[in-house]
């Protein structure tokens, strides 16, 4: 009997994974991933032109490269039902109506390349937020300078010549899944959480002249595109219907794979930067601090909070590469961990903010930046390290305490991807902080099987995200349970941390200190707090770009 299969892309920050899965056995049977050619661009270009502070650029051709590559390897000679893709966002491009980048025709100009989601424009947010709107109502009041519409307000008022030539500006995973079926085929969760677009209202207007003509009306999560399209058939040897599903934001595609389809979940992505995701059924205002709502975006049938934090794994993984304890990066991990290991709640005498890439919640501002306080000269390295590990978990109970003050349940607390899996010590510490039993659902590659799972779906495969969740999710998960005796003593700890994390002073000195992105000059003048509340009366005209 020839085998049947579904293949999941997930196109990270540095490279595209891909996984084959039996449709018959549920089973993961290969994988295989490919990195990009020219990474993250930020210094410069690839020609050498120089990058203003704050960029963070990729080429839209290495995904077409590295996913080549992936799909000839998983795909070759096999039939496929599905291809699910899953995208870091917002991470969008300027393209002409085909889809050919507009980087392809303006190699030198930076804003014709994909802005990454490390690519902030914060001061076109803070403008934005400024003059405010009922599409800011379902996002807290603010929008943050990684999302779509600061990102084509920066291209609209820096680059109008690129802006004019752009017929489309599209979400690198909606671009992606265009390249693959021949046409454009929008997801929900993109428009909704990153272009603020509501299905009553259509996407925000007068924010930027001519950008709903540069997008497209989306549909749900689980939606078919259309088949894989010849010239990708026969570059991949791919048979089969191939039937693409619209793109889904990489941590919300994790969801049906570790079995969160159900209200009252809380789910944590935890990887470079963190997400969290609070699944229920029924509509509830969005708890102040959280980031943005959206229903069918995700899973059909739930509404959707989302939080997260601009910088995890990368606190760490920065520590460890500065000051190194071993030959490699997998080596000086270990030898910090069993160090810290050691430590009990309070040894290192530290408290940190995990700001390292900004603040999403609950100041969603990228131009803050990480903080330890409490260094003397008995601090040790182990304990910077165990300091910076508790800051990144008091900033996701800081998540956690607001999505309950707004009346978010949470029966479930489920946490995955690639630090969840490869650091139980970080998930010890969490579950202390927190208070929380936390499930770790067994299951590799987590974000490419629920991409898959978003394949067999939008392919009829499988009736719904319930019943994929079953046939490929996870099968089995770990338990990592609180200390009653160290929850207590981080009590005092994480009161510490709100109250430093509180002090508009302190915030301010960041913004002085050095900008991240967006422009202005480092005066105290730029260093005011951004609107946070969309109730606000305006006091400037209504924000318009380009």
């Amino acid at each position: 009997m020839i085998g049947r299969y579904l293949i999941g892309l997930d196109f990270g920050t540095l490279s595209v994974r891909g996984v084959l899965i039996d449709a018959e056995s549920g089973v993961a049977v290969d994988h295989h991933a490919s990195p990009y050619r020219h990474g993250v661009m930020t210094g410069s270009l690839a020609d050498g032109t120089p990058l203003p502070s704050g960029f963070a650029l990729q080429d839209a051709r290495d995904y077409l490269i590295a996913a080549e590559e992936v799909l000839i390897l998983l795909g070759k000679d096999r039939h496929i039902l599905a291809i699910g893709v899953d995208f870091t966002a917002s991470s969008p491009l300027p393209a002409t109506a085909d889809g050919t980048p507009l980087s392809e025709l303006m190699p030198s100009e930076p804003h014709a390349y994909v802005k990454l989601w490390k690519h902030s424009a914060q001061h076109y947010a803070d403008t934005i937020n400024t003059s405010g709107g009922a599409f800011l109502d379902d996002f807290g009041g603010r929008l943050s300078g990684e999302w779509l519409l600061a990102k084509a307000a920066q291209v609209a008022n820096e680059a109008p010549a690129a802006w004019a030539a752009a017929e489309r500006f599209i979400e690198a995973g909606d671009w992606m899944v265009m390249q693959l079926t021949g046409h454009e085929a929008r997801n929900l969760g993109f428009a909704a959480y990153k272009a603020q677009y509501s299905v009553h209202r259509g996407y925000p207007a007068d924010i930027v002249p001519g950008l709903d003509a540069r997008l497209a009306r989306p549909l749900p999560a689980g939606s078919p595109a259309g088949e894989l399209n010849a010239a990708w058939r026969r570059r991949t040897g791919i048979t089969g219907p191939a039937i693409v599903a619209v793109a889904i934001i990489d941590s919300h595609a994790v969801l049906p794979a570790i079995g969160a389809v159900e209200d009252g979940t809380m789910v944590g992505a935890l990887g470079t930067s963190a997400a969290y995701l609070f699944l229920t059924e029924r509509r509830l205002a969005l708890p102040v601090g959280l980031e943005g709502m959206a229903h069918d975006g995700s899973l059909p049938g739930f509404w959707l909070y989302e939080a997260g934090q601009a910088a995890f794994g990368d606190v760490l993984a920065w520590f460890v590469r500065t000051f190194p304890r071993g030959p490699d990066l997998a080596a000086s991990f270990a030898a910090y961990n069993a160090e810290a290991a050691a430590l009990a709640p309070g040894d290192n005498h530290l408290v940190g903010l995990d700001w390292w890439n900004g603040n999403r919640v609950p100041y969603a501002d990228s131009r803050l930046s990480g903080l330890l306080m409490g260094l003397g000269l008995d601090t040790t390295a182990a304990g910077i390290y165990r300091a910076l590990m508790e800051a990144i978990c008091y900033g996701a109970r800081q998540v956690l305490e607001l999505a309950t003050a707004g009346g978010l349940g949470t029966r479930r607390m489920v946490m995955t991807s690639g630090l969840a899996e490869t650091n139980p010590l970080l998930l010890a510490i969490m579950a202390d902080i927190l208070g929380r039993e936390i499930e770790l659902p067994v299951i590799a590659h987590a974000t490419a099987t629920g991409a898959a799972i978003h394949g067999a779906v939008a392919a009829g495969v499988v009736a719904d995200f319930t019943e994929g969740a079953t046939r490929f999710g996870a099968r089995s998960r770990r338990l990592f349970r609180p200390d009653a005796e160290r929850s207590s003593r981080y009590q005092p700890l994480f009161s510490t941390y709100c109250e430093l994390a509180g002090l508009a002073p302190v915030r301010a000195a960041m913004r002085c200190i050095g900008p991240l992105a967006g422009g202005g000059s480092n005066t105290l003048e730029k260093a005011t707090e951004p609107s946070r509340s969309s109730d606000a009366t305006p006091t400037v005209p209504k924000a318009t770009f380009g």
